[in-house]
Order: C-alpha cells, then structure tokens, then sequence
C-alpha cells in the first residue's frame, strides 16, 4: 500500500488487477478503513476486468487525520439538523467527494466507476453530482439519499453504533463483535471467525474513533440530496439489504426512484453489511452495470 497527495491531504490506496482494464474505486462507509473491501471481495472484481482502488477516507486508516478540529457535539448537530439550521464542520461531504477526484488525478486516471457502501455510497452520490465527467457509472450500495421522510433508525441501532469503543484491544474486539452480531443480516449465518478478523485488523491498523464522529457529522449536516440526484445522468446500481436496520429498504428504494433510470438490486436478508453469501450477486450486478455502460459509449 501507498500514498499520493490529493485535495491539500495525504490518501493511502491500494490497487487491484491490471491497468488496461476499467476502473472502479471503491469508498468505505463511516469509520471504515480500505480494509472494509476486502482482498477476496476485491478480486472477484477483478476477474470480471476491472482495476479496483481501494483507499482510506479522511480522518480513517493511514489518510490524513483531522485531530486539531476536535470532536464535534453530536447531539447538538443533530438537532441543528432537524431544526433546518446550518452546521459548521470540520469538513463536508463534498471535501470527502473531492478527495476521491484528487485520488484519480494522482493516479492519472480520468474516469472511473464509483461504488460506495453506507456513507461511502453517500460520497459516491456527492461525486456524481459534483464531478459528473469523472464518472462511468454510480454503484450506491446500502445508502440513502439523505430524504429526511425516510424512516428513521432506531435509537436501540443509533446508539450501538455511534458509542465510542473501548481503547483496549481486547476490549475493543469484544465490543465490535457483539456490535456486528447486533445488526447483522438476519438472513444470513454471523461469520465471527471473519468479524473478529476484520475487528483486530482494523484496531492494529488505525484505532481512532474520534474521525468517525466528524464523518458522522459530515454526514449529517449533508442533508438531503435528493435535488441533485434527480438531475444526474449516470448509468447509476442501487443495491440495498431488505433487512437494513440502520437505513431500512425505503431509503434504498427511495434512491433508486431518485436517480434518473436507476436500477435496484434487493438482496433478501441482508443488513447493514455484506455477508459473504451476498457477494456473487452484488459482483455479478456491478459487472452486470460496467459491462452495459462499456457497450453504452
């Protein structure tokens, strides 16, 4: 893995596969490191001829931290939120969607497929709208539109996954096992031998939960896209779980009836994550939508 300088910080990426192929870059969701889009995931991508990118968000992993802006008050962002008020942050969206052009441009590439799961569908959606010429394609997986007439997470789900982890590895560990296991695809057996793998690769990479709360800002203070949205023109994949308990099967729904000439791909039982079991259809989708939009030009 390496870095290139993009957008004014530092990205650490890696790459996938053979460079005469076409490109899809791939964008965790909040708090996630590259290592979210796993090598085995990444490669079944690349027997369908794609070079996948794979990179670390701001404020996540080995990319530029952002420890001088603080932690924002999540409570009080929220009820700016409601109340239509504007949001000061560290940064917004759109610098994160920037960042992913900067990525590009260091790495001499002009165009790519860009596929995001959770908020890195959200940045997707944001890099659509602001960088529409960089773009082949829109792969928005488990996202939303920011709608606010979606329904709501619980509380129960918010809480569990916007408390802050133990600092202790084993702790930690123990934490984000019981994390998953809580919001795990009800239609699919828990993997823990590969979540307890993902939980201790993650805290020996980069343990900072503290940029996950000023994505998490980010990310609200965005707001609703949907005015956007509606106006892209990009072959655009909607792929959501059924059984999502952090954002249920409307707001996936609701983003597919948003984008101009979306498709949807349901997946019956899947929440907020990606069991293996899910893998084959959603790589075979995303081939599905690179092999159409090549044909299309």
């Amino acid at each position: 893995m390496t870095k290139v300088k993009a957008n004014g910080i530092q990205i650490e990426y890696e790459i996938f596969g053979n460079d005469t192929n076409s490109t899809i870059v791939l964008i965790a969701g909040n708090g996630a490191q590259l290592n979210f889009w796993e090598p085995d995931f990444c490669e079944m991508l690349t027997k369908n001829k794609l070079q996948v990118i794979r990179f670390d968000n701001r404020d996540a992993g080995l990319s530029t931290k952002f420890h001088a802006a603080g932690i924002p008050d999540m409570k009080r962002i929220y009820q700016a939120a409601k109340e239509g008020k504007p949001i000061k942050t560290a940064y917004t969206l759109e610098d994160m969607a920037d960042d992913v052009a900067g990525l590009l441009d260091g790495l001499g590439i002009d165009k790519a497929h860009i596929c995001g799961a959770s908020m890195g569908g959200t940045i997707a959606q944001v890099f659509a709208y602001r960088h529409p010429l960089r773009i082949s394609s829109l792969i928005s997986i488990m996202s939303s539109t920011g709608n606010p007439n979606n329904p709501e997470i619980s509380p129960e789900a918010l809480a569990i996954v916007t408390a802050t982890p133990p600092a202790e590895r084993d702790e930690y560990i123990d934490y984000n096992l019981r994390m998953w296991k809580n919001i795990w695809s009800k239609g699919f057996p828990f993997e823990e031998e590969r979540a307890r793998r993902y939980c201790e690769e993650s805290y020996d990479r980069s343990y900072y939960p503290q940029g996950a709360v000023r994505q998490n800002a980010a990310l609200v203070a965005n707001g609703d896209r949907r005015k956007h949205l509606s106006l892209l023109t990009v072959p655009t994949l909607v792929i959501h779980g059924t059984e999502d308990m952090l954002f249920p099967v409307e707001a996936g729904k609701d983003t597919a009836r948003t984008i101009p000439n979306a498709k949807l791909l349901l997946i019956e039982g899947m929440g907020h994550d990606m069991p293996k079991g899910t893998w084959k259809d959603i790589v075979q989708a995303i081939a599905s939508q690179v092999n159409e939009t090549s044909h299309s030009y």
